[in-house]
């Protein structure tokens, strides 16, 4: 048996949300950001089909199809609209900044360092997301190193001082207005349009997110300086999961291990390739990779130390007072988990 994969018209979304909590544990109403052009649906696919074949009735639907804000995916999975949601946590940080402690601007540059950092804060996130929204995290990983693509000369960040950036999280936002730039929030659907159009100069993403959304069609300069990791979470309703019998627990919660297993390793091995693809140099054929032309910047280790510098002095102490005015002592849970695995405090 595969899982019943399809999309909910819109029309119908609004019966099938509000049914989604009167049918069996088992039934699951899934909504996700994966589309089939993109590396991590292959994953997601796999493991929506291992829940079919362990007995998991699955309706799979996607924010874009539906027109549903990306931001809005928390809230959905809280109320019990779905039972599961991909989430990009950035976005929803806006209904709780501690979640975005997870994976700062300029504290995890790299995948290992980042999977350093989801480790030590899984268990604080997934008890505020408890205790807040009744929702966990069953999978958490990452799109991959979120880099510089823009419409316009540049050879270092100095030169994004005056251009208009896509941003998605606020502590991305502080980075660019102390690099004099103006960050412009956009979800991923919405960044294609503003390159093209001069909504926006820059966007930030990963390689391969941005070469199946065909961001070099509108861009020319890929500046390869990585400033986090985009992480994304399948975050689960916990009443849907505690509706579960032990073994159909156990067996759905298994399955998510292993998708995020698989999709840590697309972030830690395609995007390379998709960078090649789209500087220029060596692209499979066949896959799902396209091959352009853009110039690939040379990252300065100067631009690396100006990142860490503002890390410091701007976004961690921004986001603790952001964070302690809903949250009082998350600075102390950030220092005790992220902090003390990257070897940051925040005073």
């Amino acid at each position: 048996m595969k899982a019943n994969l399809f999309l909910i018209p819109a029309v119908a979304a609004a019966l099938a949300l509000a049914s989604a909590t009167d049918v069996s544990a088992q039934a699951m109403q899934f909504i996700s950001q994966n589309q089939d052009q993109r590396a991590q649906h292959p994953p997601e696919m796999d493991a929506m089909n291992a829940l079919a074949d362990a007995g998991f009735d699955v309706n799979r639907s996607e924010f874009q199809a539906l027109g549903i804000d990306l931001s809005d995916g928390l809230r959905l999975v809280s109320d019990a609209a779905f039972s599961m949601a991909t989430i990009q946590v950035g976005s929803v940080a806006k209904d709780d900044p501690f979640l975005e402690g997870i994976d700062l601007i300029g504290v995890s540059t790299n995948m290992d360092d980042l999977k350093v950092a989801v480790e030590a804060y899984r268990e604080v996130f997934n008890a505020r997301l408890a205790e807040k929204f009744g929702v966990k995290a069953v999978a958490i990983w990452p799109f991959g190193p979120q880099v510089f693509l823009c419409n316009a000369d540049i050879t270092s960040l100095a030169d994004l001082d005056g251009l208009k950036v896509r941003s998605f999280t606020a502590s991305m936002s502080t980075l660019l207005e102390n690099l004099g730039a103006t960050p412009v929030t956009l979800s991923f659907p919405e960044v294609y349009p503003a390159l093209q159009r001069g909504v926006a100069t820059c966007g930030v993403t990963s390689p391969t997110s941005s070469n199946t959304g065909k961001w070099p069609e509108v861009t020319t300069n890929l500046y390869p300086l990585s400033v986090s990791g985009s992480v994304q979470a399948h975050m689960v309703n916990l009443e849907w999961l505690d509706g579960l019998g032990a073994e159909e627990r156990s067996s759905f919660e298994g399955i998510m291990g292993e998708m995020e297993a698989a999709l840590w390793d697309v972030a830690l091995n395609t995007n390379g390739t998709a960078q090649a693809c789209s500087t220029g140099g060596d692209c499979p054929e066949g896959g799902i990779y396209t091959s352009y032309d853009m110039s690939l910047i040379p990252v300065s280790a100067v631009d690396k130390e100006k990142v860490a510098d503002i890390s410091a002095s701007a976004i961690l102490p921004e986001w603790a007072a952001t964070c302690e005015a809903s949250y009082p002592g998350c600075k102390d849970i950030w220092n005790e988990t992220v902090g003390a695995a990257r070897g940051l405090t925040i005073e």
